[in-house]
Order: structure tokens, then C-alpha cells, then sequence
């Protein structure tokens, strides 16, 4: 067994354990502690615990969804019909035949281990402009791969169509059909009208919505063609002969992508999808639990400033600080039921000093200058005057007052981080795209859209 195969099936393998933990954490009374289950918590992310739920089918299933786009008459119905070698989806010169989602079992590579399912849509013409929006976006994030079918020039509704579909980051293939009526066309053309579309919507806002070599060139259903046929008595006959599709350079294409990708890109689709409902999940939990986590960091900013203040000993002002802000930390992930280990709570404090900046710091340097002030204040006098209590009081007021809005501030911060940390870890979502990632080869599809996927988890 090659290493691409290899590779691909622990990738699948990785994605289906990190989903299982998703699924037995977020479902189960672990995630709620001592507590009863929140009713009202779990009907919020009922939907997205079905999502999850969803995407471990999928990987179950093996399948590969393929879904095509495009407006009413492109022919995204015949290129099913082509693909799949017989007449199975309806077509015709009617307006909008096809009027819901249909979906189609395909078996064109058996050896690839890989269902693959084909998915025909209606026009999204037929649609208006923020359900069309809606639609295409559900519809995209449930699928593995994208055919953008187009005939003729492209209109801007395509154009709209094909950006909001490229901003799911899916990898999209842009089939150009009905080539055998524009014979003149070739990719640089369709290319270059994309690129001057982009321009006038977007002000070159939008970097290539397409690259040349994701563009190919079909003919789903040819016309027919008149022949003219001279009988052995010299009569002439007419008879019209139907010519075969002319979709060779796509199926090379998805080929070549089932091949050489198809179960990593499975793994990555699902991986995806998990940690977009993961986050859905942290977000909705921390704005139900809003209440309850600021009066949690509420208590302990002010344990913190009276410790701090109380305490002589600026040791341990600085170590009682930490101890406290750690626990502060996990008492938030407590109330959350969002899973998190002390050495990841120690790594969460470090990223919140790096991004607090000068406060923090600030919170450190008056722990060392105002700390040495106190202790020397009952070094030199004690308490013996009333100035030398006088100073003491001073500064361990400011100080119990600093350390108290560190900590203030860290819990706030903590939130922030607890919300997008769920999804790593050894096997998180984020953590096993960025593997995924990392490992795919320059002329793959996923590769498009790598620098995209890790923007977004910056």
C-alpha cells in the first residue's frame, strides 16, 4: 500500500476518533459536572450536536458528496445524466425542472474504497437573492466538492453565486458546458472574464475566485446533429444523429481527485464541520452562562486583591497570583463543561499574559516594586508608627487593586479562549486540520485551499 493511501486513511481514522470524543463530551453528564443537565442548554445546540452527530455518519458512510450549481438551463441535470451513463434526472426545455434536491448514488470507482453520492440542485435563479445565499452556503458545507456549471457568458448572478460558494472553502471545480455550441471558448477566456468581473463587484477585492486549471470544458448533451444520408437509388435522407457527451476532462478531474485526495478531503470536510459546530457550541454555552461566569470572576478578583493586599511577602503575592488566576481558568471551563487540563490551563495563561500586554505586566512589575515597598514598610518600622502603617495600607491597597483587575481582566480574556480553544488539543478538530494541512501535496485541490483554511484559525 502506497504512502498516499496510507496517509489518507489515517487521516480518516484521526477524524473519526475526534469526532467520537466531540460527540461523547458535548452529549454526556461529564460535560456538566455535578450539576443537572441544562435543559435549555441542550435544546440551544441540539441542531449543532446533530451536526456532529452528521458528520461522523458521513465518514461511516465513506461518502463523497459531489454537488452541482448553477442557474436554470446550464445543464446541470444532463451532466448528471452523463455522469451516470443513463437518463435517471429530468430534463428539459421547461423552465426550473429540477425543483428540490435530488440525490444520486454513483459507483464510478469502486476500488477507491469511496461512496460517492451526486447531488443536482434547482437553478439558483429560481431562488432570490438572500435564500439563494442561504441555500447555496447549507448546501456547500454538507458537500465534499463543488461542480459550478456554467454555459455562455457569465452573468453576475453566477458570478455572486460562484463567490459565496468559494467562501464556504470548498474545493469547486467551474464546468463550462455546452461547449460544442461556443467552439471558440477555451479556459483563458472564461478565466479572464472572471477576473473582470472581479474587478467591477469586488474592486480586486477577492483574490482569484478561480484558477485556470479548475476550469474544464463539457458537453453534458450535445445537439443533435442533421446528417444527410443518399440511398443506393440516389434518394436523399435526413435523419438527426445524437451525439455522446463530451465529459472525459471531468471525469479525469474528479478522478484524479478521489484518487489522489478523496478520503483526506473526506476527513477534512467532516473535521471542518465539526469545529464549526464545536465553536457554535462554546459560543452558545458562554452567552446562556454569561450571568453565572462574571460573578465567578467577580469572587475571585476580589479574593485576589485582599490576598495581595493582606500578604506581606511578595513571593508569595506572585505565586498566590498564579495559583489564582489558574484556578479562576479552570473554574470558568468548569462552569462552560468545556474540556480543558491543567497543563492546557497553564498554556492558556501564558497566552492571555502574551496578549494582555502592558496590564499584565504592569500587574507583575507592581507585584515586584509595591510588594518590596510593603515588606520594607514592616521591615524598617513595623507598626509602630502611624505613618509607617499609614504607607503599608497605601500600598497594599494599590497593589490588592492591580492584582484584583489582572485578574478581572483575565477572565474576561479567559473567555475569549475558551471559547476558540475547544476545538484543540491532541485530537481537535483545529488540531487535525492544521495536521491535514501540513501534509498536502502542491498540486492537490485541498492545497487551493490551504492558505484560506489557516487564515481562519489564526
Amino acid at each position: 500500500m502506497s504512502k498516499k493511501i496510507l496517509r489518507q486513511e489515517a487521516h480518516l481514522n484521526q477524524a473519526h476518533a475526534s469526532l467520537q470524543q466531540a460527540i461523547s463530551w458535548y452529549s454526556g453528564f461529564r460535560r456538566h459536572g455535578n450539576s443537572p443537565p441544562d435543559a435549555r442548554l441542550q435544546a440551544c445546540v441540539k441542531q449543532d450536536l446533530q451536526s456532529l452527530q452528521s458528520a461522523l455518519d458521513k465518514l461511516d458512510s465513506k461518502a463523497i458528496r459531489i454537488t452541482t450549481f448553477g442557474l436554470v438551463s446550464c445543464g446541470k441535470s444532463s451532466l448528471i445524466n452523463a455522469l451516470l451513463e443513463e437518463e435517471v434526472v429530468a430534463t428539459g426545455p421547461l423552465h426550473g425542472v429540477t425543483q428540490s434536491l435530488t440525490i444520486l448514488h454513483w459507483d464510478p470507482f469502486p476500488d477507491r474504497g469511496l461512496n460517492v453520492e451526486l447531488i443536482d440542485t434547482p437553478g439558483l435563479d429560481e431562488v432570490a437573492g438572500e435564500a439563494r445565499s442561504t441555500m447555496a452556503r447549507q448546501i456547500a458545507q454538507k458537500s465534499d466538492l463543488i461542480l459550478f456549471v456554467v454555459a455562455g457568458d457569465i452573468t453576475r448572478t453566477e458570478y455572486e453565486a460562484l463567490c459565496e460558494l468559494r467562501s464556504t472553502q470548498k474545493p469547486l471545480i467551474l464546468v463550462f458546458n455546452k461547449v460544442d455550441l461556443y467552439p471558440d471558448r477555451d479556459r483563458q477566456q472564461i478565466y479572464r472574464q472572471l477576473q473582470q468581473l472581479n474587478a467591477e463587484q469586488s474592486m480586486g477585492g477577492l483574490q482569484n475566485p478561480i484558477a485556470p486549471h479548475e476550469i474544464v470544458m463539457v458537453a453534458a448533451k450535445p445537439q443533435p446533429i442533421q446528417v444527410r444520408i443518399e440511398a443506393s437509388d440516389g434518394r436523399i435522407e435526413t435523419s438527426w444523429e445524437h451525439p455522446e457527451p463530451q465529459i472525459e476532462e471531468l471525469q479525469e478531474a474528479i478522478a484524479q481527485i478521489l484518487q489522489q485526495e478523496g478520503k483526506s478531503l473526506l476527513a477534512l470536510n467532516a473535521l471542518v464541520q465539526a469545529r464549526d459546530a464545536e465553536l457554535n457550541i462554546a459560543r452558545k454555552t458562554i452567552k446562556l452562562r454569561q450571568q453565572e461566569a462574571r460573578e465567578i470572576i467577580d469572587r475571585y478578583a476580589r479574593y485576589k486583591a485582599i490576598a495581595v493586599a493582606a500578604n506581606p511577602i511578595i513571593v508569595l503575592d506572585l505565586i498566590g497570583g498564579l495559583i489564582a488566576d489558574l484556578t479562576l481558568i479552570r473554574s470558568l471551563s468548569k462552569l462552560y463543561g468545556l474540556p480543558i487540563t491543567t497543563y492546557e490551563a497553564g498554556n492558556l495563561l501564558r497566552r492571555i499574559i502574551a496578549s494582555s500586554g502592558g496590564l499584565l505586566l504592569a500587574e507583575l512589575g507592581s507585584s515586584l516594586m509595591l510588594g518590596v515597598g510593603k515588606s520594607g514598610a514592616i521591615v524598617t518600622g513595623g507598626f509602630k508608627s502611624s505613618g509607617a502603617l499609614g504607607a503599608y495600607l497605601f500600598t497594599a491597597s494599590i497593589q490588592g487593586a492591580i492584582a484584583g483587575y489582572g485578574t478581572y481582566v483575565i477572565g474576561r480574556v479567559a473567555q475569549v479562549y475558551l471559547e476558540q480553544g475547544c476545538t484543540w488539543g491532541e485530537m481537535g478538530a483545529s488540531t487535525l486540520i492544521k495536521e491535514i494541512l501540513s501534509q498536502v501535496e502542491p498540486n492537490t485541490i485541498i492545497y487551493r485551499l490551504r492558505q484560506e483554511l489557516l487564515r481562519q484559525m489564526v
